[in-house]
């Protein structure tokens, strides 16, 4: 009698919910700049993914796994990505890793996840050249500056009219030496003047002899290719000395801190993006009420972050293994995933694909473009 009611005690206790079977927690690594020349862009990519880990653990989309982000400082320097992915791949044993925030950054570490077999979705790394090209475990959610430069600088010179350009790069980063060999393309096939060639380090800050040489030229737009800190500076030194007319950057202006730091001398500057922030498709404006509800101003680097871990739990869902290789094999399958980027795939070379747009600095806010 004893056996008996204890063997009905065990049934009921294994059919009760959440008990049959324990979830199984993925680790997805991100390695983000948190501190360095790239810390305002890792800020915004810890946002979107702890977001996005939260929202999909509660929708029950994955049933029996839990996703976890460990998230680790790569302190926008290759030596630290280096240690930081070192980590995620043979003591975390994470199942795939988000980043690192930049390029240059990207070049060092990628190839050590290529070889350990480790998923890798870069998610900021905008550089056109040499980043999927490292091998078949690197995917890339963010567009690269060949996607998002060329249609910026038509729309703005259909909008504009302009004829020629002075140019700013930065030329120590592989992302800003990158974006200026697409600005320099795309200027010259649509037949548009580069009256002047400037460039500066990331250290610098006084950009005043660089744009002094260029506006001499008077040009009828300023393109620049660089990250926030410079960018800011160098839009609010343009308009000290006089220049009125349109500036136009890559990526790496897509930040609230490029309004921040320049202040009133952002107005007006244009921005190739790769989200619509005012898009109405469902999946953006989910991920708008979402991030509202938690007090968080997203941008595009928290967006691309945010889908950074979309795709890698729908890949998990598609593939239906949480492992290295099941992220990877969910990757191949994976085509029109609705986000807040719109609706994402892969290309055959593992570079995300989906529309681009083009945002105006107006009223202190990034906006579209009309």
């Amino acid at each position: 009698m004893r056996i008996a009611r204890w063997a009905s005690l065990l049934v009921a206790v294994a059919l009760l919910p959440g008990l049959a079977r324990a979830e199984t927690v993925v680790k997805i690594g991100a390695a983000l700049s948190m501190t360095g020349p790239a810390a305002a862009y890792g800020a915004q990519q810890k946002a979107g993914i702890l977001a996005a880990v939260e929202q999909i653990n509660k929708s029950g989309t994955l049933k029996g796994v839990k996703l976890e982000a460990v998230v680790e400082d790569d302190g926008s320097t290759k030596e630290q990505g280096i240690a930081v992915f070192q980590r995620f791949i043979n003591k975390d044993k994470v199942a795939a890793i988000i980043g690192p925030t930049l390029s240059n950054t990207a070049y060092a570490t990628n190839p050590l996840a290529q070889a350990a077999g480790v998923p890798v979705v870069a998610v900021s790394n905008t550089a056109p050249k040499g980043i999927t090209d490292i091998g078949e475990w690197i995917w890339r959610v963010s567009l690269t500056e060949a996607q998002v430069i060329p249609g910026a600088l038509k729309a703005a010179q259909q909008k504009l009219g302009f004829k020629s350009a002075g140019v700013l790069y930065g030329n120590d980063d592989a992302f800003t030496q990158g974006g200026y060999a697409v600005m320099k393309s795309a200027l010259e096939a649509m037949g548009v003047k580069t009256v002047g060639t400037q460039t500066f380090a990331k250290p610098d800050r006084d950009y005043n002899a660089q744009l002094t040489q260029l506006l001499a030229q008077k040009p009828d737009i300023l393109v620049v290719s660089a990250l926030v800190e410079n960018a800011s500076g160098i839009v609010a030194q343009a308009r000290q000395l006089g220049y009125q007319g349109p500036i136009l950057g890559g990526n790496g202006f897509n930040s609230p801190k490029l309004i921040e730091n320049a202040g009133k001398a952002a107005e007006g500057v244009l921005v190739g993006t790769a989200w619509n922030k005012v898009s109405g498709e469902k999946g953006n404006q989910d991920y708008l009420a979402l991030m509202k509800a938690k007090g968080h101003e997203p941008d595009q680097f928290c967006t691309q972050a945010y889908v950074g871990v979309e795709v890698i739990a729908e890949a998990i869902r598609l593939s239906g293994k949480g492992t290295r290789e099941g992220v990877k094999a969910g990757f191949l399958k994976l085509k029109g995933l609705v986000t807040p980027l719109g609706k994402f795939s892969f290309q055959q070379n593992r570079d995300g694909d989906h529309a681009p747009a083009v945002q105006v600095v107006k009223d202190g806010k990034f906006q579209i473009m009309q």
